[in-house]
């Protein structure tokens, strides 16, 4: 069965266009960003109109352009407590819905964010972020630019009186955690893993959904130790036992960068303050802010 076969599906996939066309799918994918080819997208994957797309190859006439949906001066993602002070500061006049990396990239996908804050591991590469926009975001015009390094860990109790070293130490204490589908859970989940532990044997106080409530957890005795970022176990006079460094990212879309109050926030982080600021969070590198890690 071909592609011009009647009784193939409405819609094709990446690989049998690129079968098709008898090009690589990466080639594709350009395609498909330079919107040179028709195409749709549902669920996250790329689906492409044979009716269409059969036209477009007879007569190399681009698709049609139809206009997306406005989008919201929202900044969704996970939550990075620099991140939330310099959106307040700047006078930017974006507003925060932080909810984990996962849900971030759900929100900014439906256009209800302009920049989304992410920070998932990739453990078959040891890489961060790249690999959960890179297919998903193909032919969006976005681009991935790096925020900060950071330094991740477990909160722990002040001088870490339960002398907690590692994950491995967890399994007969109390323990807070974040969302599932947050960037500091799907670490933790692979830190487990590592050590050959499973979730369902920890003894899980709360479900925490920002960095701030993971402090809370600790401060307010309600766990041992719950995973989250050096600066704010030492801003709170917590303990703190590192484990993996990470990276940072927004993802951002193209016509917002330009905008006035994503414009604003950049400007804001090549200031004085901000760079004192900066300073001032334990385990935060920014020297790299705003290099460009993907580009759709």
């Amino acid at each position: 069965m071909t592609a011009a076969d009647p009784n193939t599906p409405e819609f094709l996939t990446t690989k049998e266009v690129a079968e098709l066309l008898r090009i690589k799918e990466r080639k594709l994918y350009d395609l498909v960003s330079a919107q040179e080819i028709p195409c749709v997208k549902a669920t996250g994957k790329l689906l492409f109109p044979k009716a269409e797309l059969m036209h477009w190859i007879r007569t190399g006439e681009k698709p049609v352009q139809t206009q997306t949906a406005p989008r919201l001066n929202v900044v969704s993602g996970s939550h990075d407590p620099l991140l939330e002070w310099a959106i307040r500061e700047s006078g930017c006049g974006l507003a925060m819905q932080f909810d984990g990396s996962s849900s971030g990239l759900d929100v900014f996908e439906n256009a209800g964010s302009m920049a989304t804050g992410l920070h998932v591991l990739n453990p078959a590469a040891t890489a961060w972020n790249t690999h959960v926009v890179q297919t998903r975001f193909a032919s969006s015009h976005v681009v991935l630019v790096n925020w900060a390094v950071r330094q991740q860990g477990l909160i722990v109790a002040r001088d870490n009186p339960k002398r907690i070293g590692s994950v491995a130490d967890l399994s007969a204490l109390k323990v807070a955690l974040r969302q599932r589908g947050a960037g500091g859970m799907i670490l933790f989940e692979h830190l487990l893993q590592a050590q050959g532990l499973k979730l369902d044997t920890l003894n899980v106080t709360e479900t925490c959904r920002t960095e701030n409530d993971t402090v809370a957890a600790v401060a307010g005795g309600r766990a041992d130790a719950a995973p989250g970022l050096q600066a704010l176990a030492l801003q709170f006079g917590l303990g703190f036992v590192p484990t993996q460094t990470e990276q940072f990212d927004l993802l951002v879309c193209r016509k917002a960068w330009f905008e006035s109050p994503f414009q604003t926030l950049l400007k804001f982080t090549q200031t004085s303050e901000f760079k004192t600021k900066a300073q001032q969070f334990a385990g935060y590198d920014t020297t790299a802010l705003g290099t460009v890690v993907w580009n759709a």
